[in-house]
């Protein structure tokens, strides 16, 4: 919440199809161009078609079912097969498949978003709807269809929080209501006491199909190679869909969510990075009877989706949630403000904080859409409104006297019982009543011409407006700007398989919990994109791209005041592929190159040509899966890496981690009903750190070897 500032950091619903059989779906089938997909079988999953690891179509990007590669703009799939076959256990394993991502740390608490793409702060979204902060069971996995990585901007289609995410957007597209009866059971376990119960049940409720019902659920809990975290989280998703089998279609969705452990802090540089001394890596930086930091949220959402004729569709979503987390924590404090130096020697002293936060969101939005030929073009015209408002409030809690009454010497560390800070102005740090209103008008047509030129333009008619108030300290800000966000987007087919595309698009975003010393602006974004869709016989496929973004209004805060002066860019390329050669044989490959600066100073140590923190320069992803035929049929094999260069883990730019590489491998077997995989992480058992967002930055031990099995029944 607070933290925000520190860091480098409703919408419109996702409009795929939720029965492939429908008539709807079919008749937009139809107007899909062909595909080559002989080297594997396509399965129609409720996000869409996939073969085998690709995902053949998105509408995450553009709002319509649209072929990936008539998209110009980087937009990665991750889709269930991939996600099953890795037994990848939260996002950040997920999206590790995607060049130039770097999903929030699974040891983070639920109210923090530390997700960057492109070298830029970015979103975890759900169902295509931005979910502030990302609360609740963040890393579930039961109820994943797929995963699709938006890269760079997409203010043209979206608002809703706190306005665009500039990087882009990791976009959890949930398991939705299908045709047929089935009902999966399974059970994941491994390293550290990790058990996982988990299932997955769709049933239609009457004889023809017009009323489904689709629930998935998790609990896990599960142990850590740090210290007392004992975590345990469950999330209940259930969903309904009503259709008349005729074009109209109503789906509800709802969530039931909540996370609960221990707050991990990190781990000071100093002792970790660099020193005179080392720390245990696995240390919990705390009293073993911490109190166990939580959060929850229950949500409702609807769409209402209905086909008018063969031109003209139109829909309509609403969503509803609260959301509530608490987070202690005795934090250690040193020489600056992240604590990466001590105090004196190995010694910091200690302070106890209390993090208390709740939120209430409503949005909605309405949307027409006409699907028409003209001439030598197969046309897309969409437009549409949306309207969201967030209500924020809460307050950080510490005694500055713990300071003088408490230390801890790391290196041998015995803390004292934590002391729950008392709810009196002196120890109130921040506090805020805060409103996020974001409501626009967004219109965007789709054009391929002669089967060969793939045109994209829109805008959004954005208005974001932020209002905050700080009881205690009686500061107010107030911001309310609109601006017209343009998108625009051009793809060529040079040959069969390869099509050139350039893109250019603008966003806009508001800063909570900052109070200006002039009229309050918005950051905005510009971002500039070109590169290459495959799609080669034999199954070979992906893009390569280029792109630069570049940040202006970045809050630079002196005190308790804020002034809108910063400035930073993201510069780099990227190449994301795939090759399938046949049903047996799947290969992917990631590679990113992110140089991401500050341009403007942020502050008079967070200065112009400072590298962004977080950010790896280079990263990349390799996988291979096997599946075996003959008399072993049903048995597979796979095995990749991951490897990545250090990153700083500060703007300041005086700690850097060091590079690493992580080798991963799994055996599995499927065969009717039944289906296992063992999986192995991190073989080498490679020790290293990562730069751990808290408190403008931290470190965080990785995961060291680790073994999960996993183990499923479906019952058709």
């Amino acid at each position: 919440m607070f933290r925000f500032s520190l860091y480098q950091g409703a919408s419109l619903s996702v409009l795929a199809a939720v029965l492939a059989s429908t008539p709807l779906i079919a008749q937009q089938a139809e107007q899909l161009p062909q595909i080559d997909v002989t080297a594997s079988t396509v399965e129609n999953t409720s996000a869409g078609p996939v073969s085998g690891y690709r995902a053949i179509t998105s509408s995450s990007g553009t709002g319509t079912e649209t072929p990936i590669e008539r998209i110009p703009q980087s937009i990665q799939a991750i889709p269930r097969s991939l996600i099953d076959d890795q037994n990848a256990q939260n996002i950040a394993e997920a999206t590790q498949n995607v060049s130039g991502v770097v999903a929030t740390n699974p040891l983070q608490t639920p109210s923090y978003n530390s997700t960057f793409i492109r070298g830029m702060v970015a979103e975890q979204w759900l169902d295509g709807t931005n979910i502030l902060y990302n609360p609740g069971n963040r890393d579930a996995m039961a109820h994943i269809e797929r995963i699709e990585v938006i890269k760079g901007l997409s203010a043209a289609i979206s608002g809703g929080g706190q306005g665009s995410a500039f990087g882009g957007v990791i976009n959890v597209i949930s398991k939705k209501p299908v045709d047929g009866k089935f009902a999966e059971f399974g059970m994941n376990v491994g390293s550290h006491r990790h058990i996982l119960p988990y299932f997955d049940v769709n049933t239609p409720l009457d004889k023809d199909g017009y009323a489904t019902l689709r629930m998935t659920g998790e609990y896990a809990s599960s142990h850590s190679q740090i210290g007392v975290i004992d975590t345990r989280r469950y999330s209940l998703n259930p969903s309904l869909l009503l259709t008349n089998k005729q074009g109209t279609s109503l789906l509800l969705q709802g969530r039931i969510s909540e996370w609960s452990a221990p707050e991990y802090q990190g781990l000071p540089a100093t002792g970790t990075l660099t020193g005179s001394f080392r720390l245990n890596p696995n240390l919990f930086a705390g009293p073993s009877d911490l109190p166990r930091s939580y959060s929850r949220v229950q949500s409702i959402s609807t769409k209402l989706d209905h086909q008018f004729d063969k031109i003209w569709s139109g829909s309509i979503d609403a969503r509803f949630g609260k959301t509530a987390f608490a987070e202690y924590a005795q934090n250690f404090v040193g020489t600056d403000f992240a604590a990466n130096s001590p105090a004196l020697g190995s010694t910091w002293s200690l302070l106890n904080v209390k993090l208390y936060q709740q939120l209430t969101e409503a949005a909605v939005s309405a949307q027409s859409k006409a699907t028409f030929d003209f001439g030598p073009s197969k046309n897309t015209w969409q437009f549409g409104v949306d309207y969201s408002r967030v209500t924020d409030k809460g307050y950080m809690l510490g005694d500055m006297n713990d300071l003088f009454l408490y230390s801890v010497d790391l290196t041998s560390p015995s803390f004292p019982a934590f002391v729950e800070p008392a709810n009196i102005a002196a120890n109130t740090f921040s506090d805020g009543n805060n409103s996020y209103i974001n409501r626009g008008a967004q219109t965007q047509i789709q054009s391929t011409l002669w089967d060969r030129v793939h045109f994209l333009g829109g805008f959004r008619l954005a208005n974001v407006g932020i209002n905050s108030v700080s009881p205690t300290y009686g500061l107010s800000s107030s911001t309310d700007t609109t601006k017209a966000l343009p998108r625009i987007g051009l793809g060529y087919d040079l040959i069969s398989g390869v099509t050139a595309y350039a893109s250019y698009s603008e966003g806009m975003r508001g800063v909570p919990y900052a109070f200006y010393t002039a009229t309050p602006k918005p950051e905005e974004t510009q971002q500039k994109e070109v590169g290459f869709k495959l799609n080669f016989p034999f199954g070979v496929s992906g893009t390569i791209a280029a792109f630069e973004i570049e940040r202006t209004g970045v809050p630079v805060t002196i005190g308790l005041v804020t002034s809108p002066i910063g400035e930073t860019r993201s510069r780099g390329f990227e190449a994301d592929l795939l090759w399938q050669p046949n049903t047996q044989y799947q290969f992917l490959a990631s590679y990113a190159h992110v140089n991401s600066v500050i341009t403007k100073d942020l502050s008079t140590t967070f200065v112009a040509g400072n590298t962004m923190n977080i950010i790896p320069q280079d990263s990349g992803r390799l996988w291979a899966n096997y599946k075996f035929d003959g008399g072993w049929k049903g048995w597979s094999v796979g095995a990749g890496l991951y490897a990545s260069s250090g990153a700083f883990v500060d703007l300041a730019n005086q700690f850097k981690t060091n590079s690493y590489m992580t080798l991963d491998a799994k055996v599995g077997y499927e065969k009717d009903h039944y289906a296992f995989s063992l999986t192995m992480k991190n073989l080498t058992d490679r020790h290293y750190f990562v730069p751990y967002n808290y408190y403008g930055g931290r470190v965080a031990v990785a995961p060291g070897r680790s073994v999960f099995l996993n183990m499923s029944y479906k019952f058709k």
